[in-house]
């Protein structure tokens, strides 16, 4: 009888730990700011994909957090054919921006300013 109660609470189980793993994933970029280094930021994303430093000795960089893509069922128009007869129907598509994290390092090292950006 308790194996079978087990097996039942199996999917819920998986839906808790998945549920989890989700919320744990998000990065409070507030609470990293003054604390962060670029040396953990390297080990933690990789090395950036752009990287500027200023005169003033601050470090600006970036990560492609996610490639955007093509968005809609394609370009141009074409003749639907329907139960009713045909008529021409047009599709169109748009360009999804890639999303990149930009973060500001001090003369220090240390994180002072962070924003997400499209582009």
């Amino acid at each position: 009888m308790n194996r079978r109660k087990f097996l039942r609470s199996l999917p819920i189980l998986g839906f808790g730990f998945l549920l989890s793993s989700c919320a744990t994933n998000k990065v409070q970029w507030e609470d990293r700011v003054g604390e962060y280094t670029y040396d953990q930021a390297v080990l933690e994303m990789g090395p950036p994909d752009k990287e500027a430093k200023l005169g003033d000795g601050r470090r600006v960089c970036e990560w492609r957090t996610s490639k955007g893509g093509i968005s809609g069922m394609g370009t141009g128009s074409s003749l639907y054919m329907g139960p009713y007869g045909n008529y021409p129907q047009a599709f169109t598509a748009s360009r999804m921006p890639d999303s990149y994290l930009r973060l500001t390092f001090s003369p220090e090292n240390k994180l002072i300013d962070f924003k997400k950006v499209r582009r």
